[in-house]
């Protein structure tokens, strides 16, 4: 199979990712072996791939956000059939015993292993995953529609939860991209108002189409406080712009797998009066299937730019300069 294969980790302007022939992997106990039509580009993948993510296998095909056909089932796996169209997202696998799986936490668990991560992922013509982290895609989403909505989409999801943003509140997205994107179709669902933050002028162009009452630059002054925020950009500098934007009682999340150092900042003028500050970690299967369902309903409409397998690098690094709006797809031949 073609594969874009990660030997030794490097700045993405280098191309470190290389193309290769490799032998087609086979599904295992409970396992699916799925016919990539198309794979998501993430800034995780970017984080791995340039070694700012401690990479626990190499050589290593990167990519988690896979949409493909069912081609194989190995033993014990009856789940999907031949010729199903599946989606396989950032987590690959959980233990199911520890007190974070038993609390529906799965995303907390010590074992747990995640798709492109620890395992290879979609950046080939193959990849092989377990029957029971896949997801079925709903026939309203093209390939495309549906890649981004197994990362950036489901992360978007628990962001948005965690956040603790109610119906008709005020919240406020820094950072625009695939998350950021999807997650404002769902705020907008819920009737939130949505502020964004973003320095590219063709992001807040995007935020405002898809229905912000308000963009601009992270230093601007907003006309009332935010009930909650999520910060996409992996930026540290951003949270104490974000806190000082949130009223009394608010709850800002920090979406990204990774940040920069976060400045220090003054406990009364930043989190005193109950503000709350918290981190997002990867995400469960249950948020997965019910971004699912939500984007079905609204539907969520996604915005991708196409890349051939091949240009995997020429994606990243124009995801790295935040010159993709939406989100970078990979069309596997």
């Amino acid at each position: 199979m073609k594969a874009m294969i990660l030997h030794k980790c490097g700045p993405i302007e280098q191309g470190p990712l290389e193309p290769a022939d490799l032998p087609t992997p086979k599904p295992g106990v409970g396992e699916i072996l799925v016919r990539v039509k198309v794979c998501g580009v993430c800034r995780t993948d970017l984080h791995s791939v340039e070694g700012d993510l401690s990479v626990p296998k190499l050589p290593l095909i990167p990519g988690h956000q896979v949409v493909g056909i069912v081609e194989d089932r190995g033993p014990s796996a009856n789940r999907f059939r031949a010729g199903d169209r599946v989606g396989m997202a950032w987590l690959y696998s959980a233990c199911g015993r520890c007190e974070f799986c038993r609390e529906g936490r799965e995303n907390l668990c010590a074992e747990a292993k995640f798709s492109g991560y620890h395992t290879d992922g979609g950046y080939a013509q193959y990849v092989v995953v377990g029957e029971q982290f896949a997801y079925p895609i709903p026939e309203v989403f093209s390939d495309r529609e549906a890649a981004p909505l197994l990362c950036a989409g489901i992360i978007g999801y628990r962001s948005l939860r965690l956040s603790e943003i109610k119906p008709g509140q005020r919240l406020g997205l820094y950072g625009f991209g695939g998350s950021a994107h999807v997650a404002i179709q769902v705020a907008r669902h819920w009737g939130c108002q949505v502020y964004v933050f973003s320095r590219a002028r063709e992001h807040r162009a995007l935020a405002t189409s898809l229905g912000a009452v308000w963009t601009g630059m992270a230093q601007d002054e907003l006309p009332q406080p935010l009930h909650s925020a999520i910060i996409f950009a992996p930026a540290g500098e951003l949270v104490p712009e974000a806190l000082r934007n949130l009223r009394p009682g608010g709850t800002l999340a920090l979406a990204g797998v990774t940040m920069s150092t976060i400045p220090g900042m003054d406990y009364e003028t930043y989190l005193f009066k109950e503000r709350t500050l918290r981190s997002v970690t990867a995400a469960t299967r249950q948020d997965g299937q019910e971004l699912l369902d939500v984007a079905t309903q609204i539907p969520i409409r996604t915005t991708t730019t196409p890349f051939p397998l091949d240009e995997a690098n020429t994606a990243l690094t124009m995801l790295k300069k935040s010159r993709i709006a939406g989100t970078a797809v990979l069309e596997i031949p």
